[in-house]
C-alpha cells in the first residue's frame, strides 16, 4: 500500500510545479493538459478556456512522488487540515528550504531548535500549501 499527496491548485498548478522545481529541485515525471486528454471533459467540470490547464501531473521531491492538478480551475485553491513534512539532512538545508518555500508565503512557526530536532519550522508557501521543515535526527 502507498499513500501519496494529490494537490489541487485550482488553476495555478503549472506555476506551483515551476516554483517547486526552482526551490526544491522537483522533477516532473508526467504532465497532461486537459486538451491532451483522450476523453472529452465531462460537462461543467472545467470552465471554457481552461484547455491548457494541467489535468494531471506527477513530480518527485527527493524520494517522494507528489501528484497535482488544476482541478476545476476556479482560481480559489484551499489547502486546509494538512501539512507536507519535509525532512532535510542538516541545519543549513533547513534554513535554505524554509526561506525558499516562504518566498511569497507566510511563516506559521519560525524555524528554531526544538527537543526533537536541531531545526523545525512551519511555513505556508505562496499557493497556501503548508510545509513542516525538520532536520533528521
Amino acid at each position: 500500500m502507498q499513500v501519496q499527496p494529490y494537490l489541487f491548485f485550482d488553476g495555478r498548478c503549472e506555476e506551483a510545479v515551476g516554483f517547486y522545481r526552482s526551490k526544491l529541485g522537483a522533477e516532473v515525471t508526467m504532465l497532461m493538459r486537459f486538451k491532451d486528454s483522450p476523453e472529452p471533459p465531462q460537462p461543467g467540470m472545467v470552465p471554457p478556456g481552461s484547455e491548457d490547464k494541467v489535468m494531471h501531473t506527477s513530480f518527485r521531491i527527493g524520494d517522494t512522488a507528489v501528484m497535482a492538478s488544476d482541478g476545476r480551475c476556479l482560481g480559489q485553491p484551499s489547502f486546509q487540515g494538512f501539512s507536507l513534512s519535509l525532512t532535510v539532512p542538516d541545519d543549513a538545508e533547513a534554513e535554505r528550504v524554509f526561506a525558499a518555500l516562504g518566498d511569497g508565503g507566510q511563516v506559521q512557526m519560525p524555524l528554531t531548535e526544538t527537543f526533537f530536532s536541531s531545526r523545525f519550522g512551519m511555513v505556508a508557501d505562496r499557493f497556501g500549501v503548508s510545509w513542516m521543515i525538520v532536520v533528521a535526527p
